[in-house]
């Protein structure tokens, strides 16, 4: 089955395009920083080494900015190594400019927000720990800048300097964690908006279709009635022929379950009917469910096989469960009449059915829409069958899968909740 997609509150592209322009302004301005402390404050700085650490920051910027017009995705491993790049560059920056002494050392919250906000858990708290031991290690090794020295600071380690490192990492620690769970709250909220949207839409399409079905089926009970008094006339006229009778007994048969099905239509439209599920066995419903369905599909050959477990499979069921059912058989059937392999089997909180086919398989340029919209797989089909059965299956709190079989064909896999016995 498909993996979960991740839900960022933007995609990894457009946090990659962000942070380089985040990254092109800072070092920018830590740039011009450099020049007013060299040239107007006269600060003792490693000119070689602090300039190198900028162009190297510069050369980055521009192979991203490349490698954002390539086609492929970014990942969030990549994502992460250009903001444990960020924190790389600041630390050497930092190391000959003063390191903890540097008034600019806690910038280095900026990448740990950034991860916060965009990536998952694990790498948010990776740039978090890298951050903080950078800071750490900048407290005992680093070029230091007389102008930027503390007063009054009898060790190398001073009290000013260590309340600065402690408020950096409970600073860290807490936005990690805050601004991630925000974070995390807006993906479920936008999932869930996502969702409900969906699910209305397709209710809006199931009440187009149930009203549209309801018209039609009155339609047609006209017509029906009709063939069968000619039916019935033609089956006289037949007499001597057995090879003719034959057909038109088969054919009075389609449009006598044609009428049956009509009628139990309206009968189960009671709403209070529909709302109170029944609960069978689900071996006994499913038995019945195939053997309505081979009478209409007379041409089908088959085989089921229930599981050997103990226990009863008990389910709830209704007339459009019964339905959603019979369509996804009759698609097996339309790919490829022979060898249908019905199967059920149940877990302790489950019951799945699976249908596997002969037939072409399905396109995958259309197997992840199937169910949502209107797509169907035959040439001439409208994509009215699959949409319905996965509103039925969706509303008993169940799902549709489609895979292709290794070995050729079509597997549909049907669960459903397990219920408690009647």
């Amino acid at each position: 089955m498909p993996t979960e997609l991740p839900l960022p509150l933007s995609t990894p592209n457009r946090n990659l395009v962000r942070l380089t322009i985040v990254r092109g302004i800072t070092w920018t301005g830590f740039l011009i920083a450099i020049i007013v402390g060299t040239q107007l404050l006269a600060f003792e700085l490693p000119i070689t080494e602090v300039v190198s650490v900028v162009l190297a920051m510069g050369i980055l910027n521009i192979a991203t900015w490349w490698r954002l017009g390539r086609p492929r995705a970014v990942e969030h491993l990549e994502y992460l190594l250009h903001l444990l790049a960020d924190i790389l560059g600041l630390t050497l920056l930092f190391y000959f400019s003063g390191g903890s002494t540097n008034p600019f050392i806690t910038y280095y919250l900026v990448p740990v927000t950034i991860a916060a906000a965009t990536l998952p858990w694990r790498h948010a708290w990776i740039i978090a720990g890298c951050a903080m031991a950078a800071y750490s290690f900048l407290m005992i090794d680093y070029h230091p800048i007389p102008q930027l020295g503390h007063i009054n600071s009898s060790s190398p380690l001073s009290l000013h300097v260590l309340g600065m490192w402690v408020n950096f990492g409970l600073s860290a620690g807490l936005v990690t964690f805050f601004i991630y769970k925000m974070a995390h709250a807006l993906r479920h909220r936008d999932q869930a908006l996502s969702r409900t949207r969906e699910a209305a839409l397709r209710n809006e399409q199931v009440l187009a279709v149930a009203t549209q079905a309801a018209g039609t089926a009155h339609e047609l009970g006209t017509p029906l009635s009709t063939m069968a008094v000619l039916l019935k006339d033609m089956q006289e006229e037949a007499e001597g022929d057995p090879e003719r009778q034959e057909d038109v007994a088969l054919l009075r048969q389609q449009v006598d379950i044609c009428k049956s099905r009509l009628q139990h239509l309206v009968s189960q439209a009671d709403r209070r009917r529909m709302a109170e599920p029944e609960v069978l066995d689900a071996e006994t419903w499913l038995t019945g469910v195939v053997q309505r369905w081979l009478v209409l599909r007379p041409d089908v050959s088959h085989r089921l096989e229930i599981a050997e477990r103990r226990g009863r499979p008990w389910l709830a069921v209704d007339a459009t469960l019964d339905q959603a059912l019979t369509n996804l058989l009759n698609n097996a059937a339309d790919a490829n009449p022979e060898g249908i392999a019905i199967g059920l089997d149940w877990q302790a909180d489950h019951i799945v059915i699976d249908i596997r086919d002969h037939g072409p398989g399905v396109a995958l340029s259309i197997a992840d829409q199937l169910g949502d919209t209107f797509i169907s797989t035959k040439s001439k089909g409208m994509g009215i069958g699959l949409f319905l059965t996965h509103a039925t299956i969706n509303r008993f709190g169940g799902g549709v899968s489609l895979y292709n079989h290794p070995e050729g064909g079509t597997l549909t896999e049907v669960t459903l909740p397990r219920a408690e016995a009647a």
